[in-house]
């Protein structure tokens, strides 16, 4: 319990922030996570569209100071990679080439 007036007050203030906060967080996971589906089922311009919504989720949030704006910086880098970079095709199970059967090593005659 809070001894002071001014204690009661920060603590109020802490509570107000920390549900902001994990509210905002919450938000970022969410639309991280819708991103990352819509870029794995292949839909490039529905993802393009979320790249920018999350991109300026993540903005908002270093502005407010719910996240580090290195961190905010660091996870659109990311996830630019990931809108840009080509879809690997499905390849074909490649079989690994049969090894030769190895010649069994001789004793040298110089022992």
């Amino acid at each position: 319990m809070p001894n002071t007036k001014s204690a009661e007050r920060r603590m109020r203030n802490s509570a107000r922030k920390n549900l902001r906060n994990r509210s905002t967080k919450s938000r970022l996971h969410t639309l991280e996570r819708s991103y990352l589906e819509l870029l794995s089922a292949g839909k490039a311009d529905e993802a393009a569209l979320a790249f920018r919504t999350i991109t300026s989720a993540f903005d908002k949030a270093a502005k407010a100071g719910t996240i580090h704006r290195a961190t905010a910086n660091r996870k659109k880098s990311r996830l630019a990679v990931r809108l840009v970079q080509p879809k690997p095709a499905a390849a074909p199970a490649v079989q690994p080439a049969a090894q030769p059967a190895s010649q069994p090593v001789s004793q040298s005659a110089g022992q």
